[in-house]
């Protein structure tokens, strides 16, 4: 009897946040209603879905612990119309930080509203061609995060994050991940030159899906007036772009597949798992045991801890 087919429909959100929460709550509420009319079980939203600042010291002003008043609508949302949510980047308050940071912290929250994974973004994008210093507000988390979710294991991450290769391998080829996640406020100029070939080399590497939902256009119209790059892209196993929204400069919605059977037959056809060489990289963090039958096998490793990305 052939196998059958496990495949899930998903969304990819692309949005332009303002610094008002209500307002971004009325927004991610019409695209998670649009989304279940399609079908879907899981939607992808960006980095700052609830809350982009524009002026210094507004992100921790407007900074909420996980179980407080600003997240909670959007696990009612979930539980409501029985959608996994992938909140891509929540300024996140620490009782008791005395030096008034926050963390920018990815929420990955189950069609029953409860948080079942949350990663602490390790990368902290201090860029000065960008002018964002994301050190001046956020604190870096220090924990891997992978999940298990509707779509196959999710590998946690956010937006600058992309550029270290380390991290999705060890999400792979220790944690087990099948669908990487990097949803993202890409600055404008960094965007036009790297955004896709970075998100294409993590998913050919990693023989994952990457799922990267995205901020777009002008933000606000005062303060910082900042722009974000947009572009909202998913690649497959093997490097193809099987989503984007059709104008890649406007806030909308786009469904798409995620067939766990080609990850799995990406991954038989070019073994890449078994030809890892950690005996020569001398690479710690990545390090593997040999088991009896010679195979290259990964380590069990517990995952630390709650993350933000």
């Amino acid at each position: 009897m052939a196998q059958t087919s496990r495949k899930t429909l998903a969304a990819l959100v692309q949005m332009t946040s303002r610094n008002d929460h209500q307002l971004n709550l009325v927004s991610c509420t019409e695209l998670v209603k649009e989304a279940a009319a399609k079908g879907c079980q899981m939607v992808f939203f960006p980095e700052n879905f609830a809350f982009m600042g524009a002026a210094p010291g507004q992100a921790q002003a407007a900074a909420s612990s996980l179980d407080g008043p600003i997240l909670a609508p959007y696990l009612a949302l979930a539980r409501e119309h029985k959608m996994w949510l992938s909140l891509g980047g929540f300024q996140e308050k620490i009782p008791g930080e005395e030096q008034n940071r926050i963390y920018n912290t990815h929420v990955v929250v189950d069609d029953g509203g409860a948080i079942r994974a949350s990663y602490r973004k390790i990368h902290l994008f201090d860029v000065p061609m960008t002018g964002l210093f994301e050190s001046k507000q956020a604190l870096p988390g220090d924990a891997l995060v992978a999940c298990d979710s509707p779509v196959g294991k999710l590998g946690v991450s956010i937006c600058y994050d992309m550029r270290f290769p380390e991290l999705y391998q060890k999400l792979t080829f220790l944690h087990g991940a099948q669908v990487l996640t990097a949803p993202s406020a890409f600055a404008m100029k960094t965007g036009a030159a790297h955004w896709e070939t970075l998100l294409r080399c993590r998913a050919i590497e990693t023989q994952c899906y990457m799922v990267a939902a995205a901020q777009c256009g002008q933000h606000n119209t005062d303060g910082n007036k900042r722009c974000s790059w947009g572009h909202a892209l998913v690649f497959d196993p093997w490097g193809e772009c099987v989503a984007k929204l059709p104008d890649p400069n406007a806030p909308g919605l786009v469904t798409f597949e995620i067939d766990l059977d080609l990850v799995e037959t990406t991954r038989g056809n070019m073994p890449m798992a078994l030809h890892r060489r950690y005996d020569i990289y001398g690479d710690g963090p990545h390090a593997m045991e040999q088991p009896a039958t010679g195979v290259n096998r990964p380590k069990e490793e517990e995952t630390k801890g709650m993350g933000f990305g």
